[in-house]
């Protein structure tokens, strides 16, 4: 059980609007906020970060291109990936910008305590710089491609740069990272992530550059605004910044240091070796887990705009539901590994696992009690051998959903979820109480009762992955707000006999393929 006096913070990887937010975008946001709502629902305090990274050389080249300001053009596009977020029901707290005026305060008070401790110089840097990625490689991670260009190995073209910059000392960390990664070995997740990260380090860290003097789109550098931050110093700052920093009297402190960032694989070097770098120089303390889910693929291919697959987030909830598409993400692949959508793959699951499974589950046993047990809860009998142990299966899966989140296994969960769906149908499929009505209403009234109490023990642990439906089916077993978290999930805490339930109602229809007609 968890200790409710204990904050729990997690955030997403703030995105970056210089275009439309794609289904990845939604991914990530969705993945957190089950994450988030598993936590509060079981009693802690939690707060929930997200937001867009909206300076940088590329977000400048392209408002130039636009012919708006690149403020004009991040609030634009801000608002976008905001939309999204609350589409999709993601619980934030905040949904921060690093154009906001407490993120440049949070940011310039990182370098001077960087700097206080003599990890910032100045020098010239010479090498090349990726504009796409925001980053700057070795000539060694960089290829040339068949057209004579030298290419990152993103794929995405660098150019050589050379300019006066600030640097920091990362070569100065090198054995403390290591440490780091040794002594805390789920600081870093999935595995492969870890040991791709301590390979990195252990090859050797240079210096970093962290400031820019050719365009002025970010936060400028203390005493010299000559300089503009490296857009990671500003982008990595957020996490901390939506925690009150610099005012660590603030009450938003005590969620520092953060329990978790969930990010993308493709950005785990900045967080992992950049981002606890920067914190040990200003004395902060380090986040404590920090994990890198995969890529969402479609139909196996990475998702590419000139392929042109990339999935809007918008059109697919419109076209399967918001929880529908919600449950498919977190599903379908193993978190922290790459996931593939597709139509047909959504589908199925639509409609075998939440119109077949629990829909059917749900309806069927509701119907049965507002026809025979006058719209009431049913009165069990004395429990059988099959009905006890179709609620120790139910009761176990608090337990097992935890365990499931602790190891950020969200696709463990939602299948042992399921597992349970799958038994009771199979009880109430054996137990017959539609043919129990004539020769047995006592035994009928008990398997109805046990079924609902599984759906309501099911609905309750579903709320982080389908929130708006999992609410309704507490709406239907008539649960009432103060219900509706764990605790209710307590020893001797069973739906109540004879409560007024309300006339049930389909939760989760059937996918029916539009006709040419209804496109019309």
């Amino acid at each position: 059980m968890p200790d409710a006096k204990t904050p729990f913070y997690v955030t997403t990887a703030i995105s970056y609007p210089n275009g439309a937010p794609h289904i990845g975008h939604a991914y990530e946001a969705i993945a957190t906020d089950a994450i988030a709502r598993f936590h509060k629902l079981d009693g802690r305090d939690v707060r929930l970060l997200t937001g867009t990274d909206e300076h940088g050389l590329k977000m400048s080249q392209t408002a130039a291109r636009e012919g708006v300001t690149p403020f004009d053009w991040a609030t634009k596009n801000a608002a976008r990936f905001k939309a999204m977020d609350e589409l999709y029901g993601i619980s934030f707290d905040r949904f921060i910008r690093t154009t906001d005026k407490d993120h440049y305060s949070a940011s310039q008070e990182l370098w001077r305590r960087m700097a206080a401790s003599g990890d910032v110089y100045l020098g010239k840097y010479e090498g090349w710089y990726s504009v796409r990625d925001e980053a700057y490689f070795d000539e060694s991670e960089t290829t040339l491609a068949e057209d004579g260009t030298r290419r990152a190995p993103t794929g995405a073209p660098v150019e050589w740069v050379k300019e006066e910059s600030y640097f920091f000392r990362l070569s100065a960390y090198q054995d403390r990272l290591l440490k780091l990664y040794e002594d805390q070995p789920n600081f870093i997740g999935p595995d492969a992530r870890r040991n791709e990260v301590t390979a990195f380090v252990k090859r050797g860290l240079t210096d970093l550059s962290i400031s820019r003097t050719t365009f002025d789109w970010g936060v400028p550098v203390p005493d010299d605004p000559k300089h503009v931050m490296y857009v990671w110093v500003d982008a990595l700052t957020n996490y901390i910044t939506g925690a009150g920093f610099p005012d660590e009297a603030s009450d938003l402190w005590r969620y520092w240091p953060a329990d978790l960032h969930v990010i993308g694989k493709d950005i785990i070097r900045f967080h992992t070796v950049f981002w606890p770098a920067f914190l040990m120089s200003a004395g902060i303390p380090l986040p404590k887990r920090v994990f890198a889910h995969g890529f969402l693929n479609v139909r196996g291919e990475k998702m590419s705009k000139s392929v042109g697959n990339v999935v809007d987030p918008f059109a697919i909830a419109e076209g399967y539901g918001v929880d529908a598409v919600r449950y498919f993400l977190l599903r379908e692949a193993p978190f922290g590994q790459d996931g593939s959508y597709s139509h047909e793959a959504i589908i199925g699951r639509i409609n075998a696992d939440l119109a077949n499974d629990l829909g059917n589950l749900a309806q069927r046993s509701l119907s049965m009690i507002a026809k025979n047990c006058e719209g009431r809860a049913p009165t069990p009998g004395a429990f059988t051998q099959a009905d006890q142990a179709m609620l120790d299966a139910a009761d176990a899966l608090l337990a097992k959903t935890r365990k499931a989140f602790d190891d950020l296994a969200l696709h463990s969960a939602l299948a042992g979820i399921w597992a349970v769906v799958a038994e009771a149908n199979r009880y109430f499929a054996n137990e017959q109480p539609w043919s129990l009505k004539k020769t047995d209403p006592e035994r009928m009234a008990t398997v109805l009762y046990v079924t609902a109490e599984t759906v309501r023990i099911v609905a309750l642990l579903a709320q982080p992955f389908v929130p708006t439906a999992a609410g309704k089916l507490l709406d239907l077993l008539a649960a009432a707000e103060s219900d509706r978290n764990f605790n209710a999930l307590e020893a001797g805490r069973r739906l109540a006999p004879g409560a007024e339930l309300p006339t049930p109602q389909p939760v989760f229809p059937r996918y029916v393929e539009p006709t040419p007609e209804a496109a019309q």
